[in-house]
C-alpha cells in the first residue's frame, strides 16, 4: 500500500492538511494565517508548528483573486515631487501610513498628479481596479480625483477634507484650534501686531488656520488683522514676510501656517535686522524637525502627522474589508471625519 503521508517535497500542502496535522479545524488554521486574535496561544502554536512542519505557503494572489483585490494601494499626492521631498509633513504621512501596513500584504504605490493629464492617466489606472484603495493627501478644494474615485467605487480617505461638507472620509488635525492657541499665546506675551502668513487657502487647512488667527484676534479686541498670503514653501514665506515688514514696520509676531512658511519668514527678519523673539516673535505649525533645527527653536502648533497616517490607513482599511460602495455613490458617514486635537510647543523664539 502507498505511503498517503505528505512530506515537504511532496507537492504543495493544503490548508486541510495543516488542520489535520494540528488537530484543529480548517477555519482555525484560517484565523491564525490572517493574524487573528480569537485563536489560545496553545491553538496557534500548534497550528505554526504545523505550517513549519509542512512547508505551507498561503496563496495570497489566489486569495486576492478570489475576492477581487489587487493587494495594493496608492497614495495620491496633486503636488509637484520638489514639495513632497522638501517638506518634513509628507515624509511624516508616509511613516505612519508604513506602519500600519507592515503587518499586512498590502503594497503601497506612491504617485504624483501635477496636472489633468496625469489626473486621467491615474483615474484609468484605479479604474482597472490595480489597487484596492487610495489615500489622498494635500488635496485642494476644486480637485476632481476624489469624486472620480467614488464614481468609480474605489475606497478612498483623504488627508483633511476638500471643505465642510467633503463627503469622503477624511482625517485632519484641528487646525482651527491649533491656530487660536498660537495667537492666544503671542497676545500673552504681550503681542499686539501679529501678523499671519496663510498656505494656500484652496487647502482647507489653511482656510481654517486663518480662520483661527482672525477670531482669535478678534475676541481679544487686538491690532486688526495682517494678511500676507503664502504657499507652504520657503520662498513664500520670504516673500510674505518682506510684505509684512514694508506694510506694517511695527509688527511684533508673526503666526505662520506652517514651519517652512516660518523658515522664509525668519530669514527676511534676520536681514533686516529684527531679532527673534526680543523684535518680532515668530509661531509655525506642524512641529517638524525644522522648528527644533531653526536659530532660535521655533515655536510651533504640533499636528500629529503620523498618527494621521495611521488613521487614514485603519479607515481605508476597514473600507476595503467592508463591501465596495457602488460605483457613483461616496459611502461616507460624518463619523467618517476624524480631527485629531493639535498641541502648541512653546520654543525661544516667542
Amino acid at each position: 500500500m502507498a505511503h498517503t503521508s505528505r512530506g515537504r517535497s511532496a507537492g504543495r500542502p493544503t490548508l486541510e492538511e495543516v488542520a489535520a496535522r494540528a488537530g484543529v479545524g480548517r477555519g482555525t488554521v484560517s484565523r491564525v494565517i490572517n493574524g487573528s486574535p480569537k485563536v489560545s496561544p496553545r491553538t496557534r502554536a500548534a497550528v505554526e508548528a504545523a505550517v513549519a512542519e509542512l512547508g505551507y505557503v498561503p496563496n495570497t494572489a489566489a486569495r486576492a483573486l478570489a475576492a477581487n483585490r489587487a493587494d495594493a494601494i496608492a497614495l495620491v499626492v496633486p503636488e509637484p515631487e520638489t514639495r513632497f521631498f522638501a517638506e518634513p509633513y509628507f515624509s511624516d504621512i508616509v511613516h505612519g501610513i508604513g506602519a500600519s501596513l507592515a503587518q499586512t500584504p498590502l503594497q503601497l504605490l506612491l504617485t504624483f498628479v501635477g496636472g489633468e493629464r496625469e489626473r486621467g492617466r491615474l483615474a484609468g489606472y484605479l479604474g482597472a481596479h490595480r489597487v484596492d484603495g487610495a489615500l489622498l493627501v494635500s488635496v485642494h478644494a476644486d480637485d476632481p480625483l476624489p469624486d472620480q474615485l467614488a464614481e468609480l467605487g474605489i475606497p478612498a480617505v483623504i488627508s483633511g477634507p476638500r471643505s465642510a461638507a467633503e463627503t469622503l472620509p477624511s482625517v485632519d488635525c484641528d487646525n482651527y484650534g491649533g491656530a487660536r492657541a498660537a495667537v492666544e499665546h503671542l497676545l500673552s506675551q504681550g503681542r499686539r501686531r501679529i501678523a499671519h502668513i496663510t498656505g494656500e487657502l484652496d487647502v482647507y487647512g489653511a482656510e481654517r488656520r486663518l480662520a483661527g488667527y482672525r477670531e482669535a484676534l478678534a475676541d481679544a479686541g487686538a491690532h486688526p488683522a495682517l494678511v500676507a498670503d503664502g504657499d507652504f514653501t520657503e520662498e513664500s514665506g520670504r516673500r510674505a514676510m518682506a510684505e509684512l515688514l514694508e506694510r506694517e514696520p511695527r509688527v511684533d509676531a508673526v503666526f505662520a501656517a506652517s514651519d517652512v512658511l516660518a523658515a522664509g519668514a525668519r530669514q527676511v527678519l534676520r536681514a533686516a535686522g529684527r531679532r527673534t523673539p526680543e523684535d518680532v516673535a515668530l509661531v509655525g505649525f506642524d512641529d517638524s524637525a525644522i522648528a527644533r533645527h531653526l536659530d532660535p527653536p521655533l515655536t510651533s502648533v504640533r499636528q500629529p502627522i503620523v498618527e494621521m497616517g495611521r488613521a487614514m490607513t485603519g479607515l481605508l482599511l476597514s473600507r476595503i474589508a467592508g463591501p465596495r460602495p457602488a460605483p457613483g455613490r461616496a459611502r461616507a458617514d460624518r463619523c467618517d471625519a476624524l480631527v485629531l486635537p493639535t498641541e502648541l510647543v512653546v520654543r525661544e523664539s516667542s
